[in-house]
């Protein structure tokens, strides 16, 4: 640095000489003088810089290495956390139109959330969510969802939970989350239906979660330590959620577990395989919306997703391709009793199954376009079961969903999606719906 600046001095005093209006010497030496005056109060300056960054940099040192050390009292951290939630809202209105009066799917008895939604216009799915980090070892996060159901506008507690922090004192890579939330189960599960690529769920969501699973419980969940993405979990949880729709009495009427793998390819693909089971004991009984049908037994659901990313251009905000799909199998030992009681019949090792495959390509940074399709089955109905709304009637419930997207930014987008459901009897029934999705606040967890 010295020799910076006794060259930066010479060659202004260069200069200076140089010139030809300061060509008296008289001119001159004062000019030196006064050159050399501010040359050394610069480098007393500058002096005195260096030594406050060398003290500021010593004192980042020492607060990295006892970053980790527990502070005498953490009551003030806290208290300031305490006032401080991130707050957001997110406003998911509709316009939904249908060429049938009604949607029939037979064999499967679903409950209202997993019916196609009312026709017209609707609030949708709006939620309320506060989220913060309690102190150096939690976050607490809930979530408020407000909608529309028979012309009623309801209101429900939807998530509400605390999960560890790195700092919680347990293994590397080990997380656990407690209360009410959307578990790890299948991929779209632990996300909010407005992050969705759709404007509804496929039809396994929709008739054997009911559109997603959120019991109350407690899930662990670790992420191995691997060159790649390796993540195994599990859960126990009340039981009280659809499939099951009540508990034995000990309050941990279900349970998971997960394991899951992924990887990039390259430097702009990327994948990820996982399989997943919830199992769980209708003791209280599962009733379908309409409650003609109530289901007590032994449900198991297995899972299997694949999701496959690609950015052509290497920049996923500019071009991006996006393939997934999930595989569901649900098996049932119990009795089913139909027509409110009439008809009752056992079942064992009754099996269940749908899937869907969807791709999206955004072709421009606020445009994207997408298909999906979705299909369910079901075994042979029962003897006594024939003329209920368990009678599959030989038909094989199947959805083929086109969609379009403008997105203005991470906090807006509006969405026309179109589906064809085929209905029983050869008829098909034509839908369209129009969405807006709008973010207000801190809600980065949904981020477009």
């Amino acid at each position: 640095m010295f020799k910076i600046k006794t060259a930066a001095s010479a060659a202004l005093i260069a200069v200076l000489s140089a010139s030809p209006a300061l060509a008296a010497d008289a001119d001159v030496n004062a000019l030196r003088n006064e050159v050399e005056k501010m040359r050394q109060a610069y480098e007393q300056r500058i002096n005195q810089l260096e030594a406050k960054l060398n003290q500021l940099e010593g004192n980042r040192a020492q607060v990295g290495t006892t970053a980790n050390t527990p502070p005498a009292t953490s009551r003030r951290r806290i208290a300031d956390n305490s006032f401080n939630p991130s707050i957001g809202m997110i406003l998911n209105g509709q316009f939904r139109q249908y060429s049938q009066s009604e949607s029939e799917m037979p064999g499967f008895a679903v409950s209202h959330e997993g019916e196609r939604g009312e026709e017209g216009l609707g609030l949708g799915h709006s939620e309320i969510s506060l989220s913060a980090n309690v102190d150096d070892k939690f976050l607490a996060s809930s979530t408020l969802a407000i909608a529309e159901h028979e012309g009623e506008t309801e209101t429900e507690l939807e998530e509400a939970y605390i999960q560890t922090l790195p700092g919680a004192g347990l293994p590397v890579g080990m997380s656990v989350k407690a209360g009410r939330a959307f578990w790890t189960l299948g991929y779209l599960n632990e996300h909010h239906s407005h992050a969705d690529d759709f404007a509804d769920r496929p039809l396994p969501y929709r008739v054997f979660m009911n559109h997603a699973y959120n019991d109350d419980g407690l899930q662990v969940s670790y992420l191995l330590p691997t060159d790649g993405y390796a993540e195994i979990g599990g859960g126990v949880y009340r039981g009280d959620d659809f499939p099951y729709g009540g508990n034995s009495g000990s309050g941990s009427g279900a349970w998971s577990a997960y394991a899951r793998i992924g990887g990039d390819i390259g430097d702009n693909q990327s994948w990820r395989v996982g399989a997943y089971m919830l199992s769980g004991e209708a003791e209280g009984g599962r009733a379908s919306n309409e409650e003609t049908v109530t289901f007590t037994g032994d449900s198991d659901l297995e899972i299997i997703d694949l999701r496959y990313t690609w950015a052509p251009t290497g920049n996923a905000r500019d071009r991006e391709v996006i393939v997934q799909a999930e595989y569901f199998q649900r098996e049932e030992d119990g009795v089913y009793t139909a027509d409110s009681g009439a008809v009752e019949a056992t079942v064992n090792g009754k099996s269940d199954d749908g899937w869907y495959l969807q791709g999206v390509y955004k072709f421009a940074p606020q445009w994207r376009v997408g298909a999906r399709y979705s299909e369910l089955s079901s075994d042979a109905t029962p003897t006594d079961l024939i003329g209920t709304d368990l009678d599959s009637e030989g038909h094989d419930p199947e959805v083929l969903s086109l969609m379009v997207d403008w997105t203005n930014s991470e906090f807006s987008r509006v969405r026309l999606q179109l589906n064809r459901e085929d209905l029983s009897g050869g008829e098909t029934d034509e839908q369209a719906v129009l969405q807006y999705v709008m973010s207000i606040g801190a809600h980065g967890a949904h981020k477009y």
